[in-house]
């Protein structure tokens, strides 16, 4: 008999023809994201020079990005910001999810969820140019509030500030964190609420005990795919965030656009990602228990 080769093995298998399936998709990925993340990580540590990169190794760009107070309050403001939109959209998607889960019927779930994503229909930018008539001056929260006699002048306090940062990024990814907490809402076994009320339980502490801990993946997965990209989110800040709402994108396209300064502003990004991958870690290293699922 004639023996075959671990490659040859190799290649029949199931094995290899899942690679060869995925490596059209690994080679783009590294030629489109890996690649470009490799350059902006050797810029970073890099020289600036005028309307040039000189290519000597130093570690100035971090050094001034984390001792600059400019730069340093601009990072804090950003996960400010971040975590506070993370909050609020979370917060208020949890009931959303969980009305469409258990008291819309099975029929009328699917056109909720076709209302819920009506949003991206429209292009983001768009939709921020909205929140700006909203939250302007003359616009119209400003003149719903003086029609009904509630303020007197118009408030100023609700745009180019935080607070208009964090309504905008709030409503622009909402359908971002219904979804999965509606996702992980389906998965529950209702005869599992039903014996908790069974054994005498309240409705709230069955929710409590039963239903918010077999939601938390879906909320876990809510709050990274709405932390992770509003941290760099540069349009929103820029059209309605004015100076005191500016974020660590606008730094970047400041550094690299406006003051072709390549270098510190890569190691402004490198940073950024830095610390979104740090509190990424942290959270989910606080939430690992609600990830494993239950014991068999």
């Amino acid at each position: 008999m004639i023996k075959r080769s671990r490659w040859t093995k190799f290649r029949e298998s199931e094995g290899a023809t899942g690679l060869l399936m995925l490596s059209p998709t690994a080679l783009y990925a590294i030629l489109m994201l890996a690649a470009p993340l490799g350059t902006i990580i050797l810029y970073s540590f890099l020289t600036d020079g005028y309307l040039e990169i000189i290519r000597d190794f130093t570690m100035a760009n971090y050094i001034e990005a984390w001792t600059n107070d400019l730069y340093r309050s601009v990072m804090i403001r950003s996960l400010g910001v971040s975590m506070s939109v993370t909050f609020v959209t979370v917060v208020l998607a949890f009931p959303i999810a969980y009305f469409v889960s258990f008291h819309v019927e099975p029929s009328k779930k699917s056109l909720w969820l076709f209302l819920i994503t009506i949003p991206f229909w429209t292009s983001y930018l768009i939709r921020v140019f909205l929140w700006k008539v909203i939250l302007g001056y003359n616009g119209v929260v400003n003149s719903g509030l003086m029609g009904v006699g509630i303020i007197d002048e118009p408030l100023t306090f609700i745009l180019y500030n935080v607070n208009s940062v964090v309504i905008t990024l709030a409503h622009a990814y909402a359908p971002f964190a219904i979804l999965p907490i509606f996702v992980a809402l389906e998965k529950i076994d209702r005869s599992l609420l039903e014996a908790g009320q069974d054994l005498g339980e309240s409705k709230f502490v069955t929710f409590c005990r039963v239903t918010l801990p077999l939601a938390m993946p879906g909320v876990v997965a809510s709050v990274l795919i709405v932390f992770i990209p509003t941290i760099g989110d540069y349009v929103t800040p820029q059209l309605v965030g004015g100076p005191e709402g500016r974020m660590v994108a606008n730094l970047i396209q400041l550094q690299y656009l406006k003051l072709d300064n390549y270098p510190l502003g890569s190691a402004i990004a490198v940073s950024a990602m830095g610390i979104v991958t740090l509190v990424s870690l942290v959270f989910l290293a606080l939430t690992r228990r609600y990830l494993k699922g239950p014991k068999g």
